[in-house]
């Protein structure tokens, strides 16, 4: 097998070399970004293609229940409060194991990582189908979330050492997309096929899609350039970690994750129940062709460079968080068509959202950048776990106004805190402004 294209066009290999340039002398300093993948060349295209499908994987298998969860309580004889559970604790999982599995990726690199996850994840697919129980299922879901835990842990490190920085937005937006379109088809494919042969089928369905993804990923994927191994012992850990929890501006992108995600889990594990009970009574298979507003996602997340240009990075939070409430209130209608509308709002919203805090993370951090970004998807996927289960409880306990109450307050939580790191960016900027004066 020939090695895989690294992803440098002759000019980028040209730049890199000092007897190319005219200009190069001992004292030029060498161009950091020499060598790393841009638009439009064939590394970067590969490096596209190929996060895009280790997107579809994860979140196809992430919430391969999630549409499924009616026809789990129905079957099963489980609330939907219990049944909410076989994507919590796939997300819960994923939380634990993106911190560790981000220090790994750190001693073997970000590519490997990601192949293995990818590997491990698909295997454990093909065996969910055959879970006897609600626990075992519960329990194989939460192993499941582990194993998909090496990939975000390794790919917006792996997208910030090998992608040119002015790229990486929208290298991040792709790789979001892919997501976003794991979500929706794997929603649909579970759905229709749930309705024709059962929930078992539909898991068995979306566990061939992974394994395909996994082998495109990895005959797709171009060997990492700029990868520098190193050792991360518990208590270099614990300092990095702490280094970055130090961090206001950190902080505060780790907490507006959370908090969109909190949103979407809740939403998307309860509007299958709502949809086939009254008013609505839809079929399964209608249930699960919803989750195509997801494609609003794949646009909104791959656009978010280009918002980001045009009104910043905390107007575009801003506009995330109006869209995704005012997505949250139209839901509350009987009509199908105004909760339709709905949906479509509060994908976009939360994917633009999701989009530009995750790259301000990897722009942010000049180092360790596998556990900046492993802290942003902990933060992200407890708040999905969290989203999942209350948002359920909500549901069962009062109904959808329960759930949208819920996704209302995360979002307000989302807007004060940008609020306040606007406030405090004017103050700053006045600040400069007295001191140069004087």
């Amino acid at each position: 097998m020939p090695p895989a294209d690294t992803g440098a066009s002759v000019i980028d290999r040209a730049a890199a070399s000092p007897q190319s340039s005219p200009d190069s002398s001992p004292a030029a300093a060498p161009d950091p970004e020499a060598g790393k993948l841009r638009p439009g060349g064939p590394g970067y295209r590969r490096m596209s293609f190929a996060l895009f499908a280790a997107g579809v994987a994860t979140f196809a298998l992430l919430y391969s229940t999630q549409a499924l969860l009616p026809a789990i309580s129905a079957d099963l004889g489980v609330s939907p409060d219990q049944a909410s559970w076989t994507v919590s604790a796939a997300t819960f999982g994923l939380a634990l194991g993106v911190i560790p599995l981000s220090a790994v990726s750190e001693r073997f690199g970000r590519r490997t990582l990601m192949m293995w996850s990818l590997a491990v994840a698909a295997l454990l697919a093909m065996l969910v189908p055959f879970a006897p129980s609600l626990g075992a299922l519960i329990a194989l879901r939460g192993l499941q979330g582990v194993a998909l835990a090496g990939l975000p842990a390794s790919a917006m490190a792996f997208l910030a050492e090998e992608v040119r920085a002015k790229a990486l937005v929208a290298a991040i937006g792709l790789f979001v997309a892919g997501n976003s379109i794991g979500g929706m088809s794997g929603r649909i494919v579970t759905g229709w096929v749930a309705q024709a042969w059962g929930w078992r089928a539909a898991l068995a369905a979306v566990g061939v899609l992974a394994v395909v993804c996994a082998v495109a990923f990895r005959l797709l994927v171009p060997k990492a350039r700029h990868f520098v191994s190193r050792s991360v012992g518990p208590r270099a850990l614990a300092r990095t970690l702490g280094s970055h929890l130090a961090d206001p501006l950190l902080r505060r992108l780790y907490a507006i994750g959370g908090l969109f995600m909190t949103v979407f889990g809740a939403v998307y594990t309860v509007i299958g129940y709502r949809l086939v009970s009254e008013p609505f009574n839809l079929p399964q298979g209608i249930v699960g062709s919803i989750f195509v507003v997801y494609l609003v996602g794949t646009v909104s997340s791959a656009a978010a460079g280009k918002l980001v240009a045009r009104v910043g990075r905390r107007g575009a939070l801003y506009l995330a968080v109006g869209t995704t409430s005012t997505g949250l209130l139209l839901t509350l209608s009987d009509s199908v068509g105004a909760v339709l509308a709905g949906l479509i709002l509060i994908t976009a919203g939360f994917f633009a959202g999701h989009a530009v805090a995750s790259s301000s993370v990897s722009r942010t951090t000049k180092t360790a950048r596998a556990q900046a970004s492993a802290l942003y998807q902990c933060a992200y996927y407890v708040g999905s776990s969290l989203g999942g289960a209350l948002g359920a409880a909500a549901f069962h306990a009062v109904g959808w106004e329960g759930t949208v109450l819920l996704g209302l307050a995360a979002m307000l939580g989302a807007a004060s805190i940008t609020l306040y790191a606007t406030r405090k960016a004017v103050a700053e900027r006045r600040l400069l402004h007295l001191e140069k004066a004087a």
